[in-house]
């Protein structure tokens, strides 16, 4: 047909399988497995419906209000959107517009090169060393001069987190583009570089809700930038659709962020467990980078990795298994309950054995 030939086509991001059976031990996408903070089911009870009707404010004060409150960041350094995803596709959109390459390592979200693909943004990617690490002099424009980079820290799906001193030379490496620091994983045992928003302009610090507040159901994303970076976002984000956040997710995300303690408490909770599986994976012959996050990136030193995921998933037992080079024989366990972690470790002991 002649009018395909107009299509822009584009590979899309695959995302972890969502099995509809409810009995089955989810680790697979890194959801947090506690519910959200009591505020949120308090106040989710309490909604009322007949507001459905009117349109959400396009400004998301009251979200951005609690989020200035929190962080201690001026609201107008504040850009929020439809999960950390839609941050950073605006991101994107409104910032990856030179002829010079993004640059981002080769094993880390897989949405970089999909988001470069649909924006017709050229990119490079750029290798990690052998044990999985950034050199990130490889990032430095007079090495590579670039039309921007972005890093997720901790990386996804290794788990390695960097510390912020490095990411202040990659800034001061990288004046002329943006730099985008993805920080979806970063309350399980990171400094967030947010401080850097002070120094420099040139930089932007996304987060989510979907990770360490357990709110992956209502899609709520956020970054931090200087206030003529986060300007233009907003000037492009108004330019693509002016209500993105519906009402529930603004007044839950608030809940949300207003019960710190439940915060630091499930977060403490997730990485004690994660701390603990580390040991146990060990002990299996399991070897696996530091990670920082909710997940652990382990692998065998004599089974493959796509046969423990497809023994694993016949058990009811969901994990993330990629066939990607360098990668085919890693495992990505999201962090789950210390009962469902239980249950991981007793079926790979006796598989294992």
């Amino acid at each position: 047909m002649s009018w395909e030939k107009a299509v822009r086509r584009v590979v899309p991001y695959v995302p972890g399988e969502q099995p509809q059976d409810k009995n089955i031990i989810k680790l697979n996408t890194n959801e947090c497995p506690y519910p959200p903070a009591p505020g949120v089911r308090k106040l989710l009870e309490s909604m009322k419906y007949e507001d459905m009707r009117l349109y959400p404010d396009p400004e998301a004060s009251v979200l951005v209000d609690a989020l200035s409150k929190y962080y201690s960041v001026p609201e107008d350094q504040i850009f929020v959107g439809v999960g950390s995803d839609d941050v950073l596709s605006m991101a994107y959109l409104t910032f990856f517009n030179s002829d010079k390459p993004i640059l981002f390592p080769d094993i880390t979200y897989s949405f970089y090169d999909v988001w470069a693909e649909l924006y017709k943004v050229p990119y490079k990617k750029i290798p990690l060393d052998d044990d999985f690490r950034i050199n990130f002099e490889d990032y430095y424009e007079e090495k590579h001069p670039n039309g921007g980079v972005i890093i997720a820290n901790p990386n996804a799906p290794v788990g390695i987190y960097e510390p912020v001193s490095k990411l202040e030379e990659l800034v001061k490496h990288n004046r002329n583009s943006v730099v985008i620091i993805d920080e979806a994983y970063i309350d399980f045992g990171g400094e967030s570089a947010l401080p850097l928003i002070k120094k420099y302009d040139n930089i932007l610090i996304v987060q989510t809700f979907s990770k360490s507040r357990a709110m992956a159901g209502m899609r709520i994303g956020y970054a931090f930038g200087s206030k003529k970076l986060i300007g233009y976002m907003k000037d492009a984000k108004f330019s693509f659709n002016s209500y993105t956040m519906n009402r529930p997710s603004l007044d839950l995300g608030v809940a949300a962020i207003e019960d710190d303690a439940y915060f630091k408490a499930t977060c403490a909770k997730i990485v004690a467990t994660r701390e603990r599986v580390k040991k146990e994976l060990q002990s299996l012959g399991f070897s696996f980078p530091d990670s920082k996050a909710n997940f652990i990136f382990a692998k065998h030193y004599k089974v493959s990795g796509e046969e423990l995921f497809l023994a694993l998933k016949k058990e009811g037992i969901y994990v993330r298994h990629w066939s990607t080079d360098r990668i085919y024989n890693h495992l990505r366990i999201t962090i789950g309950t210390d009962e469902e972690m239980d249950k991981l470790i007793a079926f790979l002991k006796d598989y294992l054995s």
